[in-house]
Formats: C-alpha cells, structure tokens, sequence
C-alpha cells in the first residue's frame, strides 16, 4: 500500500515539475533574446585614390564619397568610369573599310560591405578595382590597342573613426611611382 501511495504521489508531482521547468525554460529564452540591440549608427566615408611619383609627391588624385550604416551588412558600390573604344579590326565596305571596336571598361569600383564597430575604430570588408589606360604609351605602341592598367585590391580593414587612413598601396606598372587608396570615416550626428 505504501508503494501505491508513493507512486501516485509522483505522478501528481511530474506535471508540476514540468510545468516550472517549460516556464524557467521560456524566461531563459526570453532573456537570451531580449538582450539590448546595438544602436544603428551612419558615418560619412570619403575615399581619395592617388597617384604618386617616385618622389612620393602626389600627381593625381580622386574623391568618392558614399553614406554607410553599421546595421544593413549590405553592399555600398561606388562606380565611376569611362567605356574606351579599341580598334579589334576592319571590315570592307564601300567607300571605305569601316573599323570594328570593341569598349573595355576602365575606372574606379568600390565594394563596402559589413560595416561594424569596433570601440573607436570601424571595420568593413572593402574592394577596391582601379583600372585605366597606361600613360604614357610606350614608344612603337599601336594607339589603337592601348595598355589597360589594373590595381585590385580586397580585405578587411579596421580605421579609426574621423582620422584619414591609408588602407591600401603599391607601386605602378608603369612608372616608378605608386597608388594607394585612403578612407576618412565620419560619424553622422543625430
């Protein structure tokens, strides 16, 4: 008899027990889930492209500029360029032969993607792709197929907020100089 009361003692007891453990179990859940998001913040990035000569004063230079925000994780392009003709041949026609082209395009991308905060610092994966008609055309060269320069260059980069910073660099193909590629992140205020 005894044995009879104990076990329905604890089979009147499991429901409870399951019961305060399923609701333990949402608080936690709750809890977890209800940890205070972080705060969307938008800065002001501004990318100058230069190039330098051997002695490292600067010849060129370009600015783009573009709004970020650390919530989205999308990518933000910048794309500027120019579609440049080159004679692939010729067809003949009357009066004339009529030259066929074909465009290549050359200029400046820009890819920013997962911008995120870091204490005083952000950091954001970047893709840079410059590209553009070598200069000056070396001597005996065809004007009609000229030499496309490329630099491409992709990483995460980590820069501290409102303090120019150059995030990549290297030498020219085609001069002693170099190009590099710096970013200016700025906060935008409320």
């Amino acid at each position: 008899m005894r044995k009879i009361v104990f076990f329905c003692t604890i089979l009147l007891l499991i429901p409870r027990v399951a019961l305060k453990a399923g609701a333990q179990e949402t608080n936690s859940k709750q809890s977890v889930t209800a940890a205070p998001a972080q705060p969307v913040h938008y800065y002001h990035f501004d990318f100058v492209v230069e190039n330098l000569d051997a002695a490292g004063k600067v010849v060129n230079s370009r600015s783009y500029s573009t709004t970020v925000d650390t919530e989205s994780h999308a990518l933000t392009s910048i794309r500027t360029g120019s579609r440049i003709p080159i004679v692939t041949g010729s067809i003949e026609t009357k009066p004339a032969p009529t030259a066929e082209f074909q465009y290549v395009d050359v200029g400046v991308d820009l890819d920013i993607r997962d911008v995120h905060e870091v204490g005083r610092q952000l950091a954001f994966d970047l893709t840079a792709n410059l590209s553009g008609e070598a200069s000056p055309a070396q001597p005996g060269q065809d004007p009609n197929h000229p030499v496309i320069r490329q630099n491409r260059w992709a990483s995460r980069v980590l820069v501290p907020i409102g303090k120019r910073t150059v995030v990549f660099t290297s030498d020219s193909l085609d001069s002693k100089g170099s190009t590099s590629v710096a970013v200016t992140a700025t906060p935008i205020e409320d």
